[in-house]
C-alpha cells in the first residue's frame, strides 16, 4: 500500500468476512457501543483549528468527518429499522460528499454529532442486543450495490466504519503531536 492509501485506509479497505459467527456479533456491538465515548475522548479538547484540519491531503476535515459519521450512522441505523420492519426494503443512497458540504457538516460545532452519536448508538446497541439470529438475517437492498444485505453483514461493515474513521482521527493526531 502507498502512503495516500495509508491515509485513506489506514486499517485497510473493508474485507467482508465469509462467515460472521455470534462472538463477531458481540465484538462488533461493543465495537458501536464503546465508539462516541472513544471519539470523544480523542477530540475534547481540540480547538477549532485542529478540527478544521483535513485529516488527510485531499480529505474532509476532522469537523466534516464527526459530522459523517453522524449522517452515515444514522442512516444505518434507520435501515436496520426499515429491514426489521419490512420485507427486504429498498434503502435510499445519498451523496455522502455532498453532504459532507453542507454548513451543518462544514461549520457547525461538533457537540450536536457527537451528541447524536452518543444516542443514536444507545438505541442501536439496545435494538442489537435484543436481535435473533434470524432477525440478523433479515435483508435490505442497497441498490447501488445491486443486492440483499443482512443486518449481519451491515453490524460488521459499520463496527468496522467506526474504527476506519477513528484511526484517521488518531492517525491525524499522532502525525501533529496533538
Amino acid at each position: 500500500m502507498n502512503d495516500m492509501e495509508d491515509y485513506r485506509f489506514p486499517l485497510g479497505k473493508y474485507e467482508p468476512a465469509v462467515e460472521i459467527s455470534d462472538a463477531d456479533i458481540d465484538d462488533y456491538i461493543r465495537v458501536l457501543k464503546d465508539f462516541p465515548g472513544r471519539l470523544k475522548n480523542v477530540v475534547d479538547s481540540w480547538t477549532d483549528d485542529m478540527l478544521d484540519t483535513p485529516y488527510r491531503p485531499g480529505g474532509w476535515t476532522v469537523r466534516q468527518l464527526i459530522n459523517h459519521l453522524s449522517d452515515s450512522h444514522m442512516n444505518s441505523y434507520i435501515r436496520f429499522k426499515l429491514a426489521l420492519t419490512e420485507d427486504n426494503p429498498v434503502i435510499k443512497p445519498y451523496n455522502e460528499a455532498k453532504w459532507a458540504e453542507l454548513q451543518d457538516s462544514f461549520t457547525i460545532d461538533i457537540k450536536p454529532a457527537l451528541r447524536i452519536l452518543k444516542g443514536l448508538h444507545q438505541r442501536w446497541v439496545y435494538e442489537l442486543k435484543a436481535l435473533t439470529n434470524r432477525e440478523f438475517q433479515r435483508t435490505f437492498v442497497h441498490p447501488e450495490q445491486q443486492r440483499s444485505i443482512t443486518l449481519r453483514e451491515s453490524l460488521a461493515f459499520f463496527a468496522w466504519h467506526c474504527s476506519h474513521h477513528l484511526a484517521h482521527i488518531e492517525n491525524l493526531k499522532k502525525r501533529m503531536n496533538w
